[in-house]
């Protein structure tokens, strides 16, 4: 990508998408194009298609997507599919008839199966069954990965897909009932800690592990594949390491300054066993993460309290 060429990031409101505003700014780029929810209905066929027609992006980001943790999945799983499957295929049909150089999909280790051989490989999509509470979710993205591949096989597009670990950082959803691990812990922990309450319960065994990556590291992989990849295969984007949810939440209270218990509902479902990413491949092309998990916590906790946590405090007041 040249330094002016236009690019749309689709989501940019959202973490990962202001994550590539914040990182494209900074290396330079001076073209980008965004549009709020309200100025562009993804989900909306004829709107995306005048969009495109109009704007002619010459390079796309797919950073926008219905989300949400084990609960929002569990309970809106129509509502995931639905949406994402809309948003995909509006973006990724009317990206190659608008000519777009190149486009890059985001999607999430969760398109694996759920009893996947760990570290999972690329070449295991589709290999066994997936995980039931995100299952919706999973195959609208799997459906998103499809379509980029047949679009290059039948038209020639250079359409390219990332499967990105968990993340966190700044813009994070830290919702109790809608946020994944990471941000619904520090919430949990903060909010446990001011309210001077001494035990926070927890979803699960606390066994299952997860990987966690900075958001910002998300970022510097897809402008590193946009320019250092051009395969139709899945690539994996992770940190190479996993921890159990225990030991998430023992760091996260640690860095909040949470002393009371850590308490675990074993009647409430702890979700797939393992998930960690393979990263032999993006390392093998020269990238590797840079953010440590505790300098992103800290740093994630402080941008929650200053633009989530006082932000409600005084809505409150």
């Amino acid at each position: 990508m040249n330094k002016d060429s236009k690019i749309f990031i689709a989501g940019h409101a959202g973490m990962v998408g202001s994550s590539f505003v914040r990182g494209l700014k900074n290396e330079g780029y001076t073209n980008l194009v965004t549009r709020s929810r309200p100025e562009l209905d993804l989900t909306d066929q004829s709107r995306v298609k005048e969009f495109f027609l109009t704007e002619r992006p010459d390079y796309v980001i797919i950073a926008a997507g219905k989300v949400g943790g084990i609960m929002a999945n569990n309970s809106y799983p129509a509502e995931f599919i639905y949406s994402n499957l809309q948003i995909l295929s509006n973006i990724i049909h009317y990206s190659w008839l608008s000519k777009v150089r190149k486009l890059l999909l985001i999607a999430c280790s969760c398109i694996y199966p759920k009893m996947c051989p760990q570290p999972m490989k690329e070449e295991q999509l589709l290999s066994g069954p997936l995980e039931p509470t995100n299952e919706p979710f999973a195959l609208a993205k799997i459906a998103g990965v499809s379509m980029c591949q047949s679009y290059n096989r039948q038209h020639g597009t250079d359409f390219i897909s990332l499967v990105s670990t968990n993340l966190y950082g700044p813009g994070d959803d830290f919702n109790p009932e809608t946020s994944h691990l990471v941000p619904g812990l520090i919430s949990k922990f903060h909010q446990t800690k001011v309210s001077g309450r001494s035990s926070v319960t927890l979803w699960g065994t606390g066994t299952p592990r997860r990987e966690f990556m900075h958001v910002d590291d998300l970022c510097a992989a897809g402008v590193f594949l946009m320019g250092n990849y051009n395969n139709s295969e899945i690539i994996n984007v992770g940190v190479g390491e996993d921890r159990s949810v225990k030991e998430f939440a023992e760091i996260i209270a640690k860095i909040v300054g949470f002393e009371g218990k850590i308490l675990f509902d074993q009647t409430k479902p702890d979700g797939a066993p393992r998930k960690l990413l393979d990263n032999t491949k993006i390392k093998n092309l020269g990238w590797s993460p840079r953010i440590d998990l505790e300098t992103g916590i800290n740093a994630t906790y402080r941008w929650y309290k200053e633009h989530v946590f006082q932000k409600a405090s005084r809505g409150r007041g």
